[in-house]
């Protein structure tokens, strides 16, 4: 089985080469690393993707889908800008993008796409960053207060490789009150982000994504609570194999990071890595991000596209029994021992780990 997951949906970076330019005129040396053109997707980004999708079957004739996981609200720059840059405010999706912000048709291709089944949303959080690190910065009012003020002139929230004291939404990296939120301040977070998501979709999440992994077992609880299901996992615990931890949560762990914006692919290696899921009888769960799919400030798309189809061709020649699914489709399996096709149910061989949930790879069964 194939799992394709993805992070970053809907998270605002640099607005456009106007906003870049600002930036750089304000004495940000941008171009230095790739997420300093980290801006975007486009309505064409998200259609281009979509559309290579739909050109992949597996051997039920299903196309791959691929997990997005969104960020529900960005900073609410105008009014922000109005207090005078002083604390957060934020907007969420379902009332559009803040500021300057254009994306002509962008919510409607995300629509299109899960409404063609090769895009699945999915749950990152309400922001990327951790609000107790901007408050800190702000309340201490120093060089970071004044390079976040810089950065949401230009209406750019962060850019984290120049400031990874910002953290991620549940974890402070730093002083005071450094480590994990509090189980509270995590449970309040996830039931807005959960509010939210549900206003902008129109459906429940399912499967979340912690921002930067960061999450422990008071943000599995409040996801349990709030009703998600399934945990994505980062890979830089090594291959691991899915399993139900106290809450009823299936936790997936992705195993092939595809980043062509940041490193070369190398297609033979990834097929290893995929064997030794096979014999493991585990998913093979391919991770990417959502730069990979800019185009606005520089064309990450194109190569990221030409690679992701070769790779999806490789395992589809490798694995004639192949079959993609999303990670509800992964839970259904696991709890009901069923996967739905839509006009079909495929039946696919399991057995037991840790509470019913071992995945085997389908063969052609």
């Amino acid at each position: 089985m194939v799992v394709l997951q993805s992070d970053d949906w809907a998270r605002v970076g640099i607005r456009d080469k106007e906003g870049f330019e600002q930036l750089r005129s304000n004495g940000l040396r941008l171009g230095e690393h790739p997420y300093d053109l980290y801006t975007l997707e486009t309505a064409r980004d998200v259609a281009g993707l979509a559309y290579l999708l739909e050109r992949h079957r597996d051997s039920s004739g299903r196309s791959p889908c691929l997990v997005m996981n969104f960020c529900v609200a960005n900073l609410d720059f105008p009014k922000m800008r109005k207090l005078g840059f002083t604390g957060i405010e934020l907007m969420n999706l379902a009332s559009g993008l803040p500021g300057r912000w254009s994306r002509p048709g962008l919510f409607e291709a995300y629509r299109q796409g899960i409404h063609k089944g090769v895009l699945y949303p999915a749950m990152h959080g309400l922001t990327h960053f951790c609000p107790v690190a901007v408050e800190n910065a702000l309340l201490e009012n120093g060089e970071r207060a004044r390079l976040l003020r810089l950065l949401w002139e230009a209406e750019t929230p962060y850019i984290y490789w120049r400031m990874p004291w910002i953290g991620y939404e549940y974890w402070n990296p730093e002083k005071p009150h450094a480590g994990f939120l509090s189980y509270n301040r995590q449970q309040n977070l996830i039931q807005k982000s959960c509010a939210e998501f549900s206003s902008f979709f129109d459906t429940k999440p399912l499967s979340a994504c912690a921002a930067g992994y960061r999450a422990n077992n008071d943000t599995h609880r409040a996801w349990a609570e709030a009703g998600i299901r399934v945990v994505q996992n980062g890979s830089g615990r090594g291959l691991k194999a899915p399993h139900m931890d106290e809450f009823g949560l299936l936790h997936l762990y992705r195993a092939i990071d595809v980043e062509p914006s940041q490193k070369e692919l190398d297609t033979e290696k990834y097929l290893e890595i995929a064997a030794v899921c096979v014999a493991r009888g585990s998913p093979i769960v391919i991770s990417t991000h959502a730069i990979n799919f800019h185009s606005s400030l520089k064309d990450f798309r194109t190569s990221t596209l030409i690679a992701l189809d070769a790779l999806l061709k490789a395992l589809e020649s490798k694995y004639p029994g192949l079959l993609y699914v999303n990670d509800e489709e992964l839970y259904t399996l696991v709890t009901d021992g069923n996967l739905r096709n839509r006009s079909q149910r495929i039946t696919v061989s399991t057995a037991p780990f840790e509470r019913r949930a071992a995945v085997m790879y389908a063969g052609t069964s």
